[in-house]
């Protein structure tokens, strides 16, 4: 009996045209989220643990739970080119890594706004204006590599900017107000708070 076609865990796999170097800065760019969630969370976690930073990561986990549970119901096929890229298998819209970006984008933006964020004054909105250019760049990266269709991006932007601010709310204006304060009265949050 043949066996199934195996498939590759491809955390970091990202394609473009040989010789393209502005392909090539793309398909760095494109894997931004994989280092914020990697290395920016997990040694913010290691070092700070505030209740703050895990709450936006798990933020970020239900975005991308949301994502995926859209893209299976909706199905929409990448562009042609996924036959190039490997990845016709999986869904387009709406782009996962458009979504992640532009939630973190609004997410830091309104901790920035509400003076969360260690950084002070114009520092604070060069940061968040960053973090919107990386946002702006990783969406567009995966249209010009092939990967999605303006549509799936715009999509995904749209999605990440709606979650990240309902997010933050809820976060900021429910759970700290009622649970966290609990917490911190009973003196059982010391070392996250």
């Amino acid at each position: 009996m043949p066996h199934p076609p195996l498939k590759a865990v491809t955390l970091t796999h990202v394609r473009y045209q040989r010789g393209d170097r502005f392909g090539h800065f793309l398909a760095w760019v494109s894997l931004v989220p994989v280092f914020i969630s990697l290395g920016g969370f997990v040694s913010h976690f290691i070092f700070r643990r505030e209740l703050q930073g895990m709450c936006f990561a798990l933020g970020l986990l239900i975005s991308q739970f949301i994502n995926e549970v859209i893209k299976k119901s909706v199905q929409q096929a990448r562009p042609e080119t996924c036959a190039l890229l490997e990845m016709c298998d999986s869904h387009g819209w709406p782009s996962s890594h458009s979504q992640y970006m532009f939630f973190f984008a609004v997410y830091f933006t309104l901790l920035s706004y509400k003076g969360i964020v260690l950084l002070t004054g114009k520092y604070r909105w060069i940061a968040s204006f960053a973090w919107w250019l990386l946002a702006v760049l990783t969406m567009y990266s995966r249209v010009y590599l092939g990967y999605h269709t303006v549509a799936q991006v715009f999509a995904g932007a749209t999605l990440g900017i709606i979650l990240g601010a309902v997010w933050f709310w809820v976060v900021n204006s429910v759970l700290f107000s009622l649970l966290f304060r609990s917490l911190k009265k009973a003196n059982l949050a010391g070392g996250f708070i």
